[in-house]
């Protein structure tokens, strides 16, 4: 990553991970019409939306840290794995409660933690996530 473009993401990448998980909250919170979403997508395709989306979560958050607060990569991925995880437990505890059309369900949090574990395991083992700073 040059210099210039590592500046630009350290600016903006608190701003980015923010207003991720804002609209993770709000998607994962609003009524959605099920029967018609059911009508084109596959049956386990709101897994898949949960392991992308908490993978990507994961990942924004690790770069926030790693590169804006500059913790090692081992400790942001730690502290950021364990909180993705359990803002999606949050979440599917708050559908719960809060909504009529959402549910709790441990398949959804079976998937927020697949996809959090392989990004972490692909950060963890890339090289090209290491960052001198500067």
């Amino acid at each position: 990553m040059t210099i210039k473009r590592l500046l630009v993401l350290k600016k903006y990448t608190l701003l980015i991970s923010i207003g991720y998980s804002v609209s993770l909250l709000a998607l994962s919170l609003m009524t959605l019409d099920f029967d018609k979403i059911q009508d084109f997508a596959p049956t386990f395709g709101d897994k898949i939306f949960h392991f992308v989306a908490y993978g990507l979560l994961t990942w924004t958050w690790f770069y926030t840290f790693h590169i804006k607060y500059k913790y090692s990569k081992l400790k942001a991925l730690i502290l950021v794995s364990i909180a993705s995880i359990i803002f999606g437990t949050i979440i599917e505890v708050l559908q719960k409660e809060l909504t009529n059309t959402r549910f709790f369900d441990w398949y959804d949090i079976t998937a927020n933690i697949g996809g959090v574990l392989i990004i972490a395991s692909i950060v963890l083992f890339n090289k090209k996530s290491d960052v001198k700073y500067y």
